[in-house]
């Protein structure tokens, strides 16, 4: 093949390939705009998608906070004004919570007054009762958002009322008090993964059981839950290490004492861990002075010339008892299935009355197990040992033990229906009787309650 035509027949090739990186080239460019065209397209499309969502999701009115669209808030609320300025988005994450816990119990011992002994909320036998109303308001901080406050009221009406609030034995003057189980603010800081702070009033910690009935596993409550502190008043903090442990400490007023009666500031020191995502485990450490220093006269007796608080007049209790109080605490529990979940509380408190007196103790503990058969019904029992030898909780040197069986059917999310038998047991003669100044050693229960729930607030209250 001679040179000329060699050339002539390979100069188109190598025209081919020196044009074919300008032509891929074009390709891509052309493929480019197309996605960017397509992009924008996309993302104007879901813009409008937020503008909508934002609309709908715009607060009803200021306290009445919309965590669901219109069309699933009741007809006034669906349209009421909207907040607007600069608390709009405050409020829009408020929860406004309600519930109302009632219940018929029979104590088979026909006890005279029909009086449940030893009971902290299923006080009355033979008798429609109200155990609590409840109105939750809460505005939690979100620090992922960058909101790092917030608050929470819990407002409380009914027999637990009285039993949780106390009376002038630990709270100088239980009546401004009276109906306001929890009162807080919360600050987190930004040590760390966030260290929590709360103050005000809050419900104890203590114990492995709660206020509310809807988040227990019966419906009555334990002897310890009676005897364990219900609410403290002061500044608590929790740290965050990591995901499987977290840091307690707190500075309060003291066990339920909304006000200080003695000048003694009590301490908690406490951890929470989560060794694995179906296990939990707390323990507390709470050491106070529960011994009043002044003595209040809110109806009438009070000495000449007695200072006085807002009208209430008082003396110093002069030599005031200075005795310490430490409680150990542990509780832990095991979900071992999705239907099954264990648990286990142990308590070991000492008093004094002195500094050098000789210590009275309570201890004991009590376990838990839970099934959950369908979505509408669970089976709960809870077994308990309360050794009250130097008569601490029930003003009577005996050994406790209580068994309660506890059935709940669900009828929807936000009504509760829970059927209990539960028997109390004493080695002394203790409990009422129809006959007064005959007493027994046992008092069996049987009990039915209905709870009602409503509001945006998810979990436990």
């Amino acid at each position: 093949m001679s040179n000329g035509l060699a050339k002539h027949l390979l100069k188109p090739f190598f025209l081919c390939m020196l044009a074919a990186p300008c032509y891929a080239q074009g390709e891509q460019d052309r493929e480019l705009r197309s996605e960017l065209a397509e992009l924008r397209a996309l993302a104007q499309g879901l813009q409008a998608r937020i503008d909508n969502l934002e609309k709908r999701l715009t607060p009803p009115a200021p306290g009445n906070p919309a965590a669901a669209p219109p069309s699933a808030l009741p007809a006034a609320a669906a349209t009421a004004p909207t907040a607007t300025g600069p608390l709009a988005g405050v409020l829009g994450s408020t929860t406004v919570n309600l519930a109302v816990d009632g219940y018929y119990g029979y104590n088979f011992n026909a006890p005279i007054g029909r009086v449940n002994l030893l009971r902290a909320y299923d006080v009355s036998s033979n008798s429609f009762s109200l155990n609590q109303a409840n109105l939750v308001l809460e505005n939690a901080p979100d620090p992922g958002n960058g909101k790092r406050f917030g608050a929470r009221l819990d407002l409380q009406f009914g027999q637990s009322t009285e039993t949780l609030q106390g009376n002038p034995a630990n709270e100088p003057r239980p009546e401004i008090y009276r109906n306001i189980f929890q009162a807080y603010g919360t600050y987190v800081a930004p040590i760390g993964d966030g260290l929590t702070i709360d103050f005000g009033k809050w419900s104890s910690s203590i114990g492995i059981e709660g206020n509310y009935t809807k988040d227990q596993v019966n419906y009555s409550r334990s002897f310890w839950f009676d005897y364990l502190p219900f609410y403290h008043m002061g500044v608590r903090t929790s740290y965050k290490v990591n995901d499987k442990l977290a840091l307690n400490y707190w500075v309060t007023n003291g066990t339920q004492q909304s006000e200080a009666f003695n000048s003694f500031k009590d301490e908690l020191f406490g951890f929470n861990l989560l060794p694995t995502k179906t296990v939990s485990w707390t323990v507390n450490y709470y050491f106070g002075q529960e011994h009043p220093d002044v003595q209040y006269f809110p109806n009438g007796g009070a000495p000449a010339n007695a200072p006085e608080q807002q009208g209430v007049p008082f003396e110093p209790i002069s030599p005031a008892l200075k005795g310490r109080l430490h409680i150990f605490d542990s509780y832990a529990t095991w979900q071992t299935t999705p239907k099954l979940m264990l648990a286990v509380d142990a308590d070991w408190v000492i008093e004094r009355a002195n500094l050098n007196s000789s210590p009275a103790e309570t201890a004991g503990g009590a376990g838990y197990a839970r099934y959950q058969f369908t979505p509408r019904i669970a089976l709960g029992t809870r077994a308990e040992y309360l050794n009250d030898r130097n008569g601490l909780f029930s003003s009577t040197p005996q050994s406790l033990k209580e068994g309660t069986v506890t059935g709940d059917y669900k009828f929807g999310d936000g009504f509760l229906l829970r059927l209990e038998w539960r028997r109390d047991l004493s080695n002394h003669a203790y409990f009422y009787t129809d006959t007064q100044g005959l007493l027994s050693n046992h008092q069996t229960t049987a009990t039915v309650g209905l709870i009602w729930w409503f509001g945006p607030k998810q979990g436990a209250w």
